[in-house]
């Protein structure tokens, strides 16, 4: 299930053990917290969280330990695990007994970032698993719209992607923003242009906003981007290298025999952005590419090995994209 669907389910009843996993920080500790405020009765005495890293082997077992405790004056006692990769071995000889006979008298709570080799929980019978993976941009939008329409606070369409692009579907940055805009709009409409004003960019956007102008040919809106990442933190070797991953990916998916999935994958993209980046590779041709990817490479190890300066290495890096 979707993170976005553990509000319903907890109308339902209380899981046995719930898995929480995904790259999003926020989408994981909301999750975890909403089952605690649920469920949990008396913290001091009904709960008690175990680092995954330090359990290892025969460690594990104070973690079965813990679920077998009775709770004090409460229906369950919670158990939190965080970064849990037990082996497979590890879950035969030590976790597989509890978990094909929970008890009914606690629960379970495993919270890891990603996905790792050794024990697949989520393929065990007693698991509810909960994807805390980055939504997509429709979803991110639409969190943003009817959270700030419970503040009372009115929100465009145009505004809400805004705020999901210049956030990069970071839900813990998206949150931050939303509050600050809340606060702002209070009785009011929050516009595009209130986002534009408000919402840092980061730098990723910026990125592809940087990227997306060299594939339109617009060399104002470049360079205009170009200096905004330089005065963020970014230096000359940053930029360059962001130009030379983009254009690497272009080579990658125009020569590329891989399935639009297995790219995707591989790339780390969604669907309608590798279809965009093919169209742009397509139009840009193979001659090209490797001519740009050449260029910058040159233009990279100049500045490293000292036979250029970055402000030069800049300026040789924009002719060669937009005039080479």
């Amino acid at each position: 299930m979707k993170f976005t669907e553990l509000k319903d389910d907890i109308k339902s009843g209380r899981r046995a053990i719930y898995l929480f996993e995904g790259d999003d920080a926020y989408f994981r500790t909301s999750a975890e917290n909403m089952v605690k405020n649920a469920f949990l009765e008396m913290p001091e005495l009904n709960y008690i969280s175990f680092d995954g890293d330090n359990i290892k082997g025969a460690g594990i077992e104070d973690i079965v330990s813990a679920l077998a405790v009775f709770p004090f004056m409460a229906p369950c006692r919670i158990v939190k695990v965080t970064e849990f990769y037990p082996t497979d071995s590890d879950y035969e000889k030590y976790l597989k007994s509890t978990f094909e006979n929970f008890p009914d008298t606690a629960t379970l709570i495993i919270v890891n970032s990603q996905s790792k080799k050794g024990c697949d929980f989520k393929r065990k019978k007693a698991v509810s698993y909960f994807d805390c993976n980055k939504a997509d941009r429709e979803t991110v939008a639409r969190w943003c719209y009817l959270t700030m329409k419970k503040s009372g606070v009115s929100s465009s369409v145009e505004a809400c992607e805004a705020i999901a692009d210049y956030c990069v579907n970071d839900m813990a940055r998206v949150s931050k923003e939303v509050e600050k805009l809340i606060e702002w709009g209070k009785e009011g409409l929050i516009t595009k242009a209130d986002v534009d004003e408000l919402v840092y960019k980061d730098a990723d956007y910026r990125v592809y906003q940087m990227t997306g102008a060299v594939s339109r040919g617009d060399y104002s809106s470049f360079t205009e981007i170009c200096k905004d990442l330089l005065s963020k933190g970014y230096d000359s070797n940053a930029v360059i290298a962001s130009l030379l991953n983009y254009f690497k990916n272009l080579l990658t998916v125009l020569v590329s025999e891989k399935s639009q999935d297995e790219l995707a994958a591989m790339l780390k993209m969604k669907d309608y952005a590798l279809t965009k980046t093919r169209q742009q590779a397509k139009a840009m041709g193979k001659d090209r590419l490797i001519r740009l990817i050449d260029g910058l490479y040159a233009v990279s190890a100049s500045t490293k090995g000292g036979l250029i300066t970055p402000a030069g290495s800049l300026e040789s890096a924009f002719a060669q994209v937009f005039f080479g």
